[in-house]
């Protein structure tokens, strides 16, 4: 992985820019807007655990969004840790479920714990 664009944006080698699938995370890059609640935190989060590292990507039903950029499911190696999956059970982003994918329930699930132990954006503050 070469770098962050934000917590559910990264630039991965002899690929390009992916967007995570099935996580949203503050935003940080808008142009239209400010910086949003916890967006610092969550790029980085993301930052912190992948940069600098090998990955291994899966893709589901859409390989490209509307912005050209791959939609992928980023595994971190060599532990095999779902990137994706990690953001939302630490609380730093949102299952996005605006479009189907595969793992949904999971990722639904995996916010649902993280608002309850109010971790991330879910602690109070």
């Amino acid at each position: 992985m070469t770098r962050v664009v934000d917590g559910d944006t990264v630039v991965v080698e002899q690929v390009g820019t992916v967007r995570l699938i099935g996580v949203d995370t503050p935003e940080t890059v808008d142009p239209r807007g400010p910086v949003e609640y916890f967006g610092r935190e969550a790029s980085d989060f993301t930052r912190q655990l992948a940069t600098g590292r090998r990955v291994r990507l899966e893709f589901d039903q859409d390989r490209i969004d509307r912005y050209g950029r791959t939609l992928a499911y980023v595994y971190l190696q060599p532990e095999d840790l779902l990137l994706n999956a990690e953001i939302i059970r630490q609380g730093y982003g949102f299952a996005y479920i605006q479009f189907p994918f595969r793992m949904m329930a999971q990722f639904r699930a995996l916010e649902r714990e993280a608002r309850e132990a109010g971790r991330g954006l879910w602690a109070v503050r």
